[in-house]
């Protein structure tokens, strides 16, 4: 079983998925966060095809630790989803996940113009590697 990490925003939602032995984090898309119908639907399809057990949500947190106005959508997101997927749910520190992204997309030389699909899924590759590394501790 594996585990799918979701990085939600605004317009898109970053996926990334583990590999079955929860050691690597791997990009997998990202989902048009509206219309939500769709974005379920996909989600649910991302859920059968990947085997997962468990969804990691990405918990935005204020440099001093703190919640903000952001963490709170991620609340109401995560009940939505708990009311709909039916599937343990963990959220986890995002802190920092898509500034890294960006300076790795960069490192790897990926342009600009392409940048904006690629954000998303690495972000959530970043979020859930973090979280696979907690783990192997």
């Amino acid at each position: 079983m594996r585990i799918l990490a979701l990085d939600p925003g605004t317009k898109r939602i970053g996926v990334a998925v583990s590999d079955s032995l929860k050691m690597i984090a791997t990009p997998l898309e990202f989902i048009l966060a509206e219309p939500f119908d769709a974005f379920l639907a996909r989600l649910k399809e991302l859920l059968r095809e990947k085997e997962v057990e468990l969804i990691l949500i990405g918990m935005p947190r204020n440099m001093d630790g703190s919640y903000g106005p952001a963490a709170l959508k991620t609340r109401e997101f995560v009940a939505v989803l708990n009311d709909k997927i039916g599937m343990p749910i963990q959220l986890w520190d995002e802190r920092l996940t898509t500034t890294m992204a960006q300076k790795f997309l960069i490192q790897g030389g990926v342009r600009r113009a392409d940048r904006k699909e690629k954000i998303d899924k690495t972000a959530a590759a970043i979020l859930l590697q973090s979280y696979l590394d907690s783990l192997a501790q």
